[in-house]
């Protein structure tokens, strides 16, 4: 299943994406893609409904984070040989963990607004797990057996804040719109291999990365069974896993977002995010 909220933002209804590609209502079956819903028993009453019964939804509406219940966005650094390199970091040998805010968490096209004094808001995209059931010690060959489905994650980040201002990298991760998520919930039995997924962003429509899941150095059953020894995971947690390479802060000489620019990321069988990039308001 493909599923969606959409509507004005605070006003999200809940929905899923049909085998066509249109968008049907389930108000009627949920109240909304929560803890319950993502729950392995939510999931299977919904693949119960018949699809084409659901309501069809008319227009474009805005689609939001196709789901309500994020109590934690843990973040994979350094994931990616070549993205680490070209970082001029050290390849890890465990997975670097750090959060990002969920108060950056915004629908995949709302705008992304610099924040007061940015000159290095950089963009990656990544590759989200949303936890489905609560996850704690989890053994490595059942982790997977934990994930409700799959999300695409533009993991924006400010690099002067990030690696110059001193203390952790939180302070460059969690600004305000820097977590837009979706726009589908894909469920986990639509992904059958999470390690096999093309990438690609834009900006201003110049391919910046291209990259491919397979290539990460610990993969996604890897990465939930290790921060689960760490912390709980709650259903609706999402994990972002890392990017490849061919962001900003790599390139000769770095680029960084300016205000009008727009990025347009995709990940296979995801979707595709697109984000106008707006000063801060004075």
């Amino acid at each position: 299943m493909k599923l969606v909220r959409y509507g004005a933002a605070g006003e999200e209804k809940p929905g899923l994406i049909d085998g066509d590609g249109r968008l049907r209502d389930l108000s009627a079956s949920i109240a909304e893609i929560d803890r319950a819903a993502l729950s392995p028993q939510g999931l299977a009453e919904l693949r119960k409904l018949s699809v084409e019964t659901l309501p069809l939804v008319s227009g474009k509406p805005r689609l939001g984070v196709p789901l309500t219940c994020i109590s934690k966005l843990v973040c994979v650094g350094l994931n990616y040989r070549d993205h680490a390199e070209e970082a001029g970091m050290a390849i890890p040998t465990e997975p670097v963990l750090f959060m990002k805010a969920t108060t950056c968490i915004t629908g995949p096209t709302d705008p992304v607004i610099m924040p007061k004094g940015s000159a290095k808001t950089d963009w990656e995209i990544e590759l989200g797990i949303v936890i489905g059931s609560i996850a704690r010690d989890v053994p490595l060959e059942r982790a997977l057996e934990y994930v409700a489905g799959y999300v695409a994650v533009n993991d924006i980040s400010e690099r002067e804040f990030q690696l110059e201002r001193g203390g952790q990298w939180d302070k460059g991760k969690g600004c305000d719109t820097f977590g837009p998520i979706g726009p589908w919930l894909v469920t986990r039995d639509e992904i059958p291999d999470p390690q096999n997924l093309a990438m690609r962003l834009t900006v201003n429509g110049q391919i910046m990365q291209n990259g491919n899941t397979r290539t990460m150095i610990f993969g996604c059953a890897e990465i939930v069974s290790y921060i689960s020894r760490f912390m709980t995971l709650l259903p609706g947690d999402v994990i972002a896993t890392g990017t490849p390479p061919g962001v900003g802060l790599g390139r000769k000489p770095p680029r960084y977002l300016k205000a009008g620019d727009t990025m347009r990321l995709s990940i296979e069988a995801l979707g595709v995010q697109e984000q106008k990039v707006c000063a801060s308001p004075s």
